[in-house]
C-alpha cells in the first residue's frame, strides 16, 4: 500500500479522505494540535510541521510515494517560499515521490476580459497573490522536468459548499456591481475538487494544468441574487464600479477587478468524470435541501 501525504489540511483535504484512506496510508501535515487530533479520527496519521519553517520538515524526506499539496503560498512576497520549503524537505534523502497533485487558482490567468479560457491561455496574474501561484507552479513544473516527481496542477476557482455560503456576505448587504460593469465568475463545489484531487493522482498528466471548474457561466451579481432567492433573503444592491471603492475593502474589489468564463472540458476528459455538482445551481440547491431549516454555515 502506498503513502500519501497531504499538505494543506483544510476542507477540501477533509472531503478526500475518506476516498483516500481505503486505498493509501495517508499521512497529513499539520500545525494545530486540535486539527491532527481531527484528521487522526478520520483515519489520517499527522504529523507537525510549518512550511514556514523548514527545520521543522525534516521528517518529510522520503516519507510519501504521492503528494496532495493543498497548502496556499505566504501571504506577502513575490514567491512561494512554502512550496520551495516543501519540495526541498521531500528531496533531503534524494527519494522524492512518484508524483505530485497541486492545487492552484484560476487567478494564474489574471483579467480576461470576460473571455471563454482554457488551459492554453497564458498566465497573466493580476494580483501577488496570484503571482505566488504562478511562482509554485513554476517551481513544480521545473521539478518534473528535471527528473522528479510527475506533477499534475488543478486550478480551482472560487471553491463553495455548504460550510462556504455567501450567507453573512447577504447578510451584510454588501453590495455588488451593476449588470453593465459585472464580471464573469467561475465555481466548484468542495466535494468535486477533493474528488478531482484524488482523481488526478491516477489520472493526471505530467506537467499538465487542468481548469477544475464547473459548467456554470454566471456574473458575480448574479450568483448572489441567485443565492438571495434560494435562501429567500435580500438580493445585494447594485453599485458602479466608482461607488463601490468607498463601500468595500481592497481585498473585495480585487475580486470584482477580473473577468473570465473558463472552459472545464480537459479535466472531464481526461480523468473520465461527471461531476456531482455541474453548476452552482444543483450544488446551492443541495446545500439549501442539507440544512436544517436556513441554519446555514455564514460565510
Amino acid at each position: 500500500m502506498k503513502n500519501v501525504l497531504i499538505v494543506g489540511s483544510g476542507d477540501v483535504a477533509e472531503r478526500a479522505l475518506p476516498w483516500l484512506v481505503k486505498r493509501f496510508r495517508v499521512v497529513a501535515l499539520v500545525r494545530d494540535p486540535e486539527r491532527a487530533q481531527a484528521l487522526r479520527a478520520l483515519g489520517a496519521r499527522a504529523i507537525r510541521g510549518d512550511l514556514d519553517d523548514r527545520r521543522s520538515l525534516r521528517r518529510l524526506a522520503g516519507i510519501a510515494d504521492l503528494v496532495l499539496h493543498f497548502a496556499p503560498p505566504p501571504a506577502h512576497g513575490a514567491t512561494d517560499r512554502r512550496t520551495a520549503a516543501l519540495t526541498a524537505a521531500l528531496a533531503t534523502r534524494r527519494s522524492l515521490p512518484q508524483r505530485i497533485v497541486y492545487i492552484s487558482t484560476t487567478g494564474v490567468y489574471g483579467d480576461c476580459g470576460g473571455a471563454w479560457v482554457d488551459e492554453t491561455w497564458p498566465c497573466r496574474a493580476g494580483t501577488a497573490r496570484a503571482r505566488r501561484r504562478v511562482d509554485a507552479e513554476r517551481r513544480l513544473r521545473r521539478l518534473n522536468r528535471t527528473g522528479g516527481p510527475t506533477v499534475s496542477i488543478l486550478r480551482a476557482p472560487g471553491i463553495y459548499a455548504g460550510n462556504r455560503l455567501p450567507v453573512a456576505r447577504l447578510e451584510r448587504g454588501d453590495p455588488v456591481l451593476r449588470p453593465e460593469e459585472d464580471v464573469h465568475t467561475n465555481h466548484i463545489h468542495a466535494d468535486d475538487l477533493a474528488r478531482l484531487a484524488c482523481l488526478a493522482l491516477f489520472r493526471g498528466r505530467p506537467c499538465r494544468a487542468y481548469n477544475a471548474v464547473d459548467a456554470s457561466d454566471m456574473k458575480m451579481g448574479d450568483y448572489f441574487d441567485f443565492a438571495a432567492d434560494l435562501f429567500g433573503m435580500e438580493r445585494p444592491p447594485r453599485l458602479t464600479r466608482v461607488e463601490l471603492k468607498s463601500a468595500l475593502s481592497p481585498m473585495a474589489l480585487s475580486f470584482m477587478s477580473e473577468s473570465r468564463r473558463l472552459r472545464g472540458e480537459r479535466i472531464l476528459r481526461e480523468f473520465r468524470v461527471t461531476l456531482r455538482y455541474p453548476t452552482v445551481k444543483e450544488g446551492l440547491a443541495a446545500a439549501l435541501e442539507s440544512s436544517q431549516e436556513g441554519d446555514f454555515t455564514r460565510c
